[in-house]
């Protein structure tokens, strides 16, 4: 079946206000500047104020996103949102965003893919437009990390931050990156890798389990160290492999870990310049942080210079899962 073509119509972003820097964290575990800076690259994340939630950040940067797009709400016709950090279970985030924008002709659905949330969105997304059945779509990915956090792990809590990142997928008119491939896999197998104990219908919240924190975010680094390295690496050069009229411009991956990207990036042979990194300023947002960043690199001019060129967004995260996005800019 032939596909129709689409591309990148908009893109918005949204960060709390609040700064979380190494310093405070000091002052909340055993830790230091150094060693935060050494192990992850991170100096500073954003955590959301009271009141405020995932919806809240989602509905900014969608915003943004369409007054980017130029996209009238009326012209939206599906919202696809990526979060492990929901407004509540029911209904979907996503209704509430859609409500917010008056987008009222969307259907609207969430997806939880952990940190690869977004890529997965897109790849969903980008079915409906190749066939033909939707015209303009808003993917989002929005984390509120900081309320599955526990600030008493020192291993972990100096990891995230929350943000949300939106672009609008149009098969219209694009004036971005035309969405050439895109793919998505998972391993069932270390869905112990990344996970949350409580607070599902395999194991209900109780005040007991809030007292042991089992609702908070538990990661083994160690395993998530070398999936992480080994797919960066793989996905890049699977999407090299679906473009190879194009060369490859540059790479805005997942951002998980500075220590991740460099050792990928050092395998890839790539320059410096041909990576967008921002996790020194936001931590890992999780499904928020590779259209965070697209967002940021866009509007910089960082991805001036690769016009024609290949863009590949990639991530991988709980589940375990993974997944890309090949765009010519």
């Amino acid at each position: 079946m032939t596909r129709r073509p689409c591309g990148v119509r908009g893109t918005g972003s949204a960060v709390p206000e609040r700064i979380l820097t190494n310093a405070d964290l000091e002052k909340m575990v055993d830790t230091s500047d150094e060693w935060i800076t050494q192990r992850t690259g991170i100096k500073e994340r954003r955590i959301v104020a009271e009141g405020q939630s995932t919806s809240d950040l989602c509905i900014e940067a969608a915003r943004r996103a369409m007054d980017d797009a130029g996209l009238k709400p009326e012209e939206l016709e599906l919202i696809v949102l990526a979060t492990v950090t929901p407004d509540m279970h029911v209904p979907a985030t996503s209704c509430r965003v859609q409500a917010a924008l008056g987008a009222t002709r969307a259907a609207a659905f969430d997806i939880a893919a952990g940190c690869t949330g977004f890529v997965y969105a897109m790849n969903v997304a980008a079915q409906f437009l190749w066939t033909g059945t939707h015209r303009n779509v808003l993917v989002i990915g929005a984390e509120c990390l900081s309320r599955i956090t526990d600030y008493t792990d020192r291993t972990s809590c100096i990891l995230f931050g929350d943000a949300a990142g939106a672009v609008v997928l149009s098969s219209e008119r694009w004036q971005w990156g035309e969405l050439r491939s895109a793919s998505f896999a998972a391993d069932g197998g270390g869905y112990d890798v990344m996970y949350q104990t409580a607070g599902g219908a395999r194991t209900p919240i109780t005040a007991e389990l809030i007292e042991k924190n089992a609702h908070k975010l538990v990661i083994r680094g160690r395993e998530v160290y070398k999936f992480a390295t080994n797919k960066m690496v793989e996905l890049v050069r699977h999407e090299q492999a679906n473009n190879p009229d194009l060369a490859l411009g540059a790479v805005i991956p997942h951002q998980m870990n500075a220590r991740i990207i460099e050792a990928a990036r050092g395998r890839l042979e790539l320059p410096e310049d041909r990576i967008y990194v921002n996790i020194q300023r936001f931590g890992n947002t999780s499904s928020a942080s590779i259209p965070l960043a697209l967002d940021e690199a866009r509007r910089s001019g960082f991805l001036d210079a690769v016009r024609g060129q290949l863009v590949v967004l990639c991530a991988f995260g709980a589940g375990l899962t993974w997944g890309s996005v090949g765009l010519k800019w």
